[in-house]
């Protein structure tokens, strides 16, 4: 083998193994619990449009997902807050897995898409001072238990 085949093969090698290390990294932290979405959109499309499907419609089926689409319980900016930090019912916490400004990106996207058209702004200030709350609540954890047999959230 000559010495210039030698040379890409080895840089070939060096760019593969830097790819996996990257990717390695990623799935790491997708399996530590954190989300790497930094958009609203994309954080619904990657997290809740699963179960609040892509038109926010909501559906019935192994639990019941409430429609988010045209929703009065998102008005007031705390109680999706808090839903998303905590959990409720059947919805599992995020507060673990999702930083202030993510919860505060999603948050604002489903509150002005799916017919919804609330002006006021979720800002990561506004999700730091609820986390702090909840976590002092509750002791030191955002997480609420999931109730099997629970419903719609």
């Amino acid at each position: 083998m000559s010495a210039r085949a030698c040379r890409l093969l080895s840089a070939v090698a060096l760019l593969a193994v830097a790819t996996l290390a990257t990717r390695t990294a990623w799935c790491q932290e997708v399996f530590a619990g954190k989300f790497p979405q930094q958009s609203g959109e994309d954080l619904y499309t990657h997290i809740c449009q699963g179960c609040h499907m892509p038109d926010a419609k909501g559906a019935i089926g192994a639990g019941a997902y409430p429609a988010l689409a045209s929703n009065p319980r998102l008005a007031a900016a705390i109680y999706p807050i808090t839903v998303v930090l905590r959990g409720q019912r059947a919805m599992i916490s995020l507060g673990e897995s999702l930083d202030d400004q993510q919860v505060a990106s999603v948050l604002n996207y489903v509150r002005t898409h799916f017919g919804n058209r609330y002006k006021d702004v979720v800002t990561p200030a506004m999700v730091a001072a609820r986390r702090a709350a909840l976590t002092q609540e509750a002791g030191g954890s955002l997480a609420v238990p999931i109730d099997p047999r629970a419903g719609a959230h």
